[in-house]
């Protein structure tokens, strides 16, 4: 565990209250570059205030679909979203309440720090179940510290986390952005056993740790032979 005197935490806690940044939204570009260039109908779970979803938009030649569990949040991404975007948002439960038919699969699944809200190995293979042939999952999560890699990158985190604050803010005190204002939980399971499950429920899917308490997975559905 990363330990820093109380003094020194204060400081952070008012440096990064009055300079906030979208960790996850930091990810978004990253989470383009590993899906197609053009792809048919997409599903962003945990949409919240919809960002992901408008970049999906940009990319599909059919229609997105954002989920959320929480009606103020997805109120305020259909606020947000042009009507000329082929984006709909939906408050329901994901794991529960997807259409079924033939409207019920997807080339293309995106899920933001919201995994560890929902039964983590119930999800992963509702999402296996819910990618079209030769379609791309992409998730990013949060994980319990841990391992002593664990605790290196977050000790690594912390000077970061500082500098992007001040960059992406120009040094200046700024409003919390809309996507912040969602329901946060902090994380159960530790990285080995979201490895573990996840190598399980998808097999040959890529797990990665990543800055800024965060890692990645991507996984591929087989196509139809």
């Amino acid at each position: 565990m990363t330990i820093l005197p109380p003094s020194v935490l204060r400081a952070l806690e008012r440096f990064h209250a009055a300079r906030p940044w979208d960790h996850n939204a930091h990810y978004h570009p990253w989470i383009m570059r590993q899906l197609p260039r053009r792809y048919g109908r997409a599903l962003d779970v945990g949409c919240g205030s919809g960002d992901l979803a408008r970049l999906l938009a940009g990319r599909s030649t059919s229609s997105v679909l954002g989920v959320d569990s929480d009606p103020g949040i997805v109120q305020r991404a259909r606020e947000l979203t042009s009507p000329a975007l082929p984006v709909e948002f939906s408050d329901i439960d994901a794991m529960t309440g997807l259409p079924d038919g033939p409207d019920g699969l997807y080339d293309v699944i995106t899920c933001v720090a919201v995994v560890h809200h929902l039964p983590y190995a119930d999800a992963l293979t509702l999402f296996r179940r819910r990618l079209a042939p030769g379609g791309t999952l992409v998730v990013v999560g949060l994980a319990r510290a841990e391992s002593p890699v664990d605790h290196l990158l977050g000790c690594a985190a912390i000077p970061a986390n500082v500098l992007m604050a001040w960059v992406k803010n120009r040094g200046r005190p700024v409003e919390r952005p809309v996507a912040m204002s969602a329901r946060t939980r902090a994380a159960e399971m530790g990285f080995g056993e979201v490895v573990r499950e996840a190598r399980r429920v998808l097999p040959g899917c890529r797990v990665r740790r990543r800055l800024f308490w965060r890692y990645t997975l991507v996984w591929r559905q087989p196509a139809r032979s």
